[in-house]
Protein backbone atom coordinates (compact mmCIF):
# COMPACT_ATOMS: atom_id res chain seq x y z
CA UNK A 1 0.00 0.00 0.00
CA UNK A 2 0.88 3.22 -0.67
CA UNK A 3 2.61 5.28 2.25
CA UNK A 4 2.16 9.02 3.71
CA UNK A 5 3.66 10.04 7.57
CA UNK A 6 1.80 12.58 9.47
CA UNK A 7 2.52 14.70 12.54
CA UNK A 8 1.01 13.63 16.05
CA UNK A 9 -0.89 17.17 15.85
CA UNK A 10 -2.68 16.23 12.26
CA UNK A 11 -4.60 12.95 13.92
CA UNK A 12 -7.43 13.66 15.11
CA UNK A 13 -9.67 10.97 16.66
CA UNK A 14 -10.42 8.73 13.90
CA UNK A 15 -9.35 11.41 10.90
CA UNK A 16 -6.01 12.53 9.59
CA UNK A 17 -6.01 15.46 7.80
CA UNK A 18 -3.24 15.20 4.97
CA UNK A 19 -1.09 17.99 3.52
CA UNK A 20 -1.69 19.70 0.44
CA UNK A 21 1.33 17.74 -1.46
CA UNK A 22 -0.05 14.12 0.23
CA UNK A 23 -3.41 15.10 -1.34
CA UNK A 24 -1.21 16.13 -4.59
CA UNK A 25 0.26 12.26 -4.33
CA UNK A 26 -2.93 10.53 -4.08
CA UNK A 27 -4.74 12.92 -7.07
CA UNK A 28 -1.58 11.67 -9.85
CA UNK A 29 -2.19 7.83 -8.00
CA UNK A 30 -5.77 8.28 -8.62
CA UNK A 31 -6.78 6.36 -5.79
CA UNK A 32 -10.40 5.54 -5.16
CA UNK A 33 -12.12 6.32 -2.19
CA UNK A 34 -12.44 3.06 -0.61
CA UNK A 35 -8.95 2.34 -1.79
CA UNK A 36 -7.03 2.15 1.19
CA UNK A 37 -3.50 3.16 2.18
CA UNK A 38 -1.33 3.73 5.44
CA UNK A 39 -0.55 7.09 7.00
CA UNK A 40 2.26 6.63 9.76
CA UNK A 41 2.68 8.50 12.94
CA UNK A 42 6.34 9.07 12.46
CA UNK A 43 6.57 7.28 16.07
CA UNK A 44 6.10 3.58 15.05
CA UNK A 45 2.58 3.10 14.59
CA UNK A 46 0.85 2.65 11.36
CA UNK A 47 -2.80 3.86 10.31
CA UNK A 48 -5.04 2.30 7.85
CA UNK A 49 -7.36 4.41 5.81
CA UNK A 50 -9.47 5.45 3.27
CA UNK A 51 -9.81 8.84 1.98
CA UNK A 52 -12.58 10.49 3.45
CA UNK A 53 -12.86 13.82 1.42
CA UNK A 54 -10.99 15.55 -1.00
CA UNK A 55 -12.33 19.16 -0.51
CA UNK A 56 -10.28 21.76 0.98
CA UNK A 57 -11.00 21.72 4.68
CA UNK A 58 -11.73 25.29 6.48
CA UNK A 59 -10.39 24.65 10.00
CA UNK A 60 -7.46 23.19 9.10
CA UNK A 61 -6.65 24.46 5.48
CA UNK A 62 -5.50 21.38 4.71
CA UNK A 63 -6.53 19.63 1.14
CA UNK A 64 -8.02 16.08 2.35
CA UNK A 65 -8.79 14.07 5.07
CA UNK A 66 -8.11 10.63 5.85
CA UNK A 67 -10.43 7.91 7.55
CA UNK A 68 -8.88 5.84 10.09
CA UNK A 69 -10.09 1.98 9.78
CA UNK A 70 -7.33 0.10 12.02
CA UNK A 71 -4.37 1.42 13.46
CA UNK A 72 -1.44 -1.22 14.32
CA UNK A 73 2.43 -1.37 14.74
CA UNK A 74 5.09 -0.30 12.32
CA UNK A 75 6.57 -4.14 10.45
CA UNK A 76 9.54 -1.70 9.35
CA UNK A 77 11.02 -0.62 12.42
CA UNK A 78 13.78 -3.04 14.08
CA UNK A 79 14.21 -4.35 17.38
CA UNK A 80 17.66 -2.44 17.60
CA UNK A 81 18.25 1.30 17.76
CA UNK A 82 21.41 2.06 15.44
CA UNK A 83 22.97 5.60 15.28
CA UNK A 84 24.99 5.30 11.69
CA UNK A 85 27.90 8.03 11.62
CA UNK A 86 29.70 7.96 7.77
CA UNK A 87 32.95 10.55 7.11
CA UNK A 88 31.73 13.50 4.48
CA UNK A 89 32.32 12.21 1.06
CA UNK A 90 32.00 14.22 -1.96
CA UNK A 91 29.77 13.62 -4.93
CA UNK A 92 26.44 11.37 -4.48
CA UNK A 93 28.55 9.23 -2.28
CA UNK A 94 26.61 10.44 0.71
CA UNK A 95 23.02 10.30 -1.34
CA UNK A 96 24.02 6.67 -1.73
CA UNK A 97 24.96 6.61 2.11
CA UNK A 98 21.75 8.42 3.71
CA UNK A 99 19.49 6.02 1.18
CA UNK A 100 20.48 2.61 2.13
CA UNK A 101 21.21 3.60 5.74
CA UNK A 102 17.56 4.53 5.73
CA UNK A 103 16.31 1.06 4.05
CA UNK A 104 18.04 -1.26 6.36
CA UNK A 105 16.90 0.28 9.23
CA UNK A 106 19.27 2.77 10.83
CA UNK A 107 17.75 5.60 13.20
CA UNK A 108 19.25 8.32 12.84
CA UNK A 109 22.40 9.36 10.30
CA UNK A 110 25.17 11.79 11.48
CA UNK A 111 27.46 13.05 8.88
CA UNK A 112 30.88 14.02 10.58
CA UNK A 113 33.90 15.70 8.96
CA UNK A 114 37.54 14.46 9.61
CA UNK A 115 41.39 14.41 8.65
CA UNK A 116 40.88 12.94 5.31
CA UNK A 117 37.58 13.90 4.02
CA UNK A 118 37.85 15.47 0.62
CA UNK A 119 34.64 17.43 0.52
CA UNK A 120 33.37 19.80 3.32
CA UNK A 121 30.00 21.17 2.50
CA UNK A 122 30.09 25.28 2.62
CA UNK A 123 26.12 25.51 3.25
CA UNK A 124 25.56 22.34 5.60
CA UNK A 125 22.36 23.63 6.04
CA UNK A 126 21.33 22.82 2.44
CA UNK A 127 22.76 19.72 2.05
CA UNK A 128 21.08 18.26 5.59
CA UNK A 129 17.92 19.46 3.85
CA UNK A 130 18.36 17.84 0.68
CA UNK A 131 19.38 14.61 2.73
CA UNK A 132 16.79 14.99 4.79
CA UNK A 133 14.81 14.66 1.45
CA UNK A 134 15.91 11.64 0.68
CA UNK A 135 15.57 10.12 3.76
CA UNK A 136 12.03 11.01 3.97
CA UNK A 137 11.28 9.62 0.81
CA UNK A 138 13.16 6.17 1.23
CA UNK A 139 11.09 6.07 4.56
CA UNK A 140 8.14 6.00 2.52
CA UNK A 141 9.41 3.56 0.34
CA UNK A 142 10.87 1.14 2.10
CA UNK A 143 8.26 1.25 5.12
CA UNK A 144 9.74 2.65 7.67
CA UNK A 145 7.61 3.52 10.98
CA UNK A 146 9.68 6.70 11.53
CA UNK A 147 11.86 9.32 9.76
CA UNK A 148 15.30 8.95 10.50
CA UNK A 149 16.77 12.37 11.15
CA UNK A 150 19.97 13.82 9.01
CA UNK A 151 22.16 15.87 10.69
CA UNK A 152 25.89 17.49 9.71
CA UNK A 153 28.48 17.36 12.90
CA UNK A 154 30.74 20.25 13.00
CA UNK A 155 33.87 18.25 14.54
CA UNK A 156 35.38 14.74 14.41
CA UNK A 157 35.44 14.85 18.25
CA UNK A 158 31.49 15.76 18.23
CA UNK A 159 30.78 12.80 16.21
CA UNK A 160 32.78 10.16 18.45
CA UNK A 161 31.63 12.12 21.91
CA UNK A 162 28.25 11.01 20.70
CA UNK A 163 28.76 7.64 19.14
CA UNK A 164 30.51 6.53 22.22
CA UNK A 165 27.33 6.79 24.43
CA UNK A 166 25.96 3.78 22.75
CA UNK A 167 25.68 0.66 24.35
CA UNK A 168 27.63 -0.96 21.69
CA UNK A 169 29.69 2.10 20.02
CA UNK A 170 31.48 0.60 16.68
CA UNK A 171 34.16 2.08 15.38
CA UNK A 172 35.34 0.59 11.88
CA UNK A 173 39.12 1.19 10.29
CA UNK A 174 40.75 -0.78 7.49
CA UNK A 175 43.75 -1.41 9.44
CA UNK A 176 42.34 -3.35 12.42
CA UNK A 177 43.32 -6.85 11.98
CA UNK A 178 42.53 -8.48 15.58
CA UNK A 179 38.26 -7.54 16.10
CA UNK A 180 36.27 -8.58 13.46
CA UNK A 181 32.50 -7.92 13.18
CA UNK A 182 30.85 -11.05 14.26
CA UNK A 183 32.95 -11.09 17.70
CA UNK A 184 31.76 -7.09 18.17
CA UNK A 185 28.00 -8.15 17.92
CA UNK A 186 28.48 -11.09 19.91
CA UNK A 187 29.51 -8.83 22.63
CA UNK A 188 25.79 -7.61 21.98
CA UNK A 189 23.55 -10.38 22.34
CA UNK A 190 25.83 -11.21 25.62
CA UNK A 191 25.45 -8.50 27.48
CA UNK A 192 21.87 -7.38 26.79
CA UNK A 193 18.46 -8.22 27.85
CA UNK A 194 15.97 -9.10 25.65
CA UNK A 195 13.31 -7.18 26.87
CA UNK A 196 15.34 -3.55 26.36
CA UNK A 197 16.42 -2.54 22.42
CA UNK A 198 19.70 -2.75 21.71
CA UNK A 199 21.30 0.26 21.51
CA UNK A 200 24.11 0.64 19.31
CA UNK A 201 26.42 3.32 17.24
CA UNK A 202 28.07 2.57 13.37
CA UNK A 203 31.02 5.11 12.45
CA UNK A 204 32.84 4.54 9.27
CA UNK A 205 35.24 6.65 7.60
CA UNK A 206 35.62 9.45 4.40
CA UNK A 207 37.08 8.19 1.36
CA UNK A 208 40.78 8.52 2.64
CA UNK A 209 39.79 6.82 5.81
CA UNK A 210 41.16 7.77 9.82
CA UNK A 211 44.09 8.95 10.88
CA UNK A 212 45.85 7.05 13.65
CA UNK A 213 45.40 9.58 16.30
CA UNK A 214 41.88 9.55 14.92
CA UNK A 215 41.76 5.93 16.01
CA UNK A 216 43.55 6.43 19.36
CA UNK A 217 40.65 9.31 20.29
CA UNK A 218 37.92 6.71 19.44
CA UNK A 219 39.59 4.06 21.32
CA UNK A 220 39.80 6.31 24.72
CA UNK A 221 36.57 6.98 24.81
CA UNK A 222 35.66 3.62 24.69
CA UNK A 223 35.06 2.44 21.57
CA UNK A 224 35.27 -0.66 19.75
CA UNK A 225 37.28 -0.63 17.08
CA UNK A 226 36.90 -3.66 14.42
CA UNK A 227 37.11 -4.39 10.72
CA UNK A 228 34.93 -5.11 7.74
CA UNK A 229 36.80 -7.73 6.47
CA UNK A 230 40.12 -7.65 4.52
CA UNK A 231 38.42 -6.30 1.44
CA UNK A 232 38.82 -2.40 1.42
CA UNK A 233 35.05 -1.38 1.28
CA UNK A 234 34.23 2.54 -0.66
CA UNK A 235 32.86 5.06 2.16
CA UNK A 236 29.57 4.66 0.62
CA UNK A 237 29.73 0.75 1.06
CA UNK A 238 30.77 0.60 4.18
CA UNK A 239 27.99 1.74 6.78
CA UNK A 240 25.28 -0.44 4.43
CA UNK A 241 27.49 -3.74 4.73
CA UNK A 242 27.73 -3.01 8.73
CA UNK A 243 24.18 -2.29 8.90
CA UNK A 244 22.83 -5.34 7.25
CA UNK A 245 25.51 -7.62 9.28
CA UNK A 246 24.07 -6.24 12.44
CA UNK A 247 20.32 -6.64 11.14
CA UNK A 248 20.86 -9.97 10.19
CA UNK A 249 22.42 -10.52 13.34
CA UNK A 250 19.69 -9.37 15.34
CA UNK A 251 17.05 -11.16 13.44
CA UNK A 252 15.86 -8.19 11.43
CA UNK A 253 16.23 -9.93 8.13
CA UNK A 254 15.16 -12.98 8.95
Amino acid sequence: MIRFFAESSAISGDLIYLTADDFSHIRSLRLRPDERFIVCDGEGTDYICTLSKVEGHALSGQESIAKIIKACPSKGEPNVKCSVFIGLAKGDRMDYAVQKSVELGAHEIKLFPSNRCIAIPKDADKKTIRLQKIATETAKQCGRGIIPQVTILDSFDSAIRQASQAKLPLFFYECEEKQDLKGALGQLLEHSSPDTPHSISILTGPEGGFEPHEVNLAISKGMLVATLGPRILRCETAPAAALAALMFHTGNLS
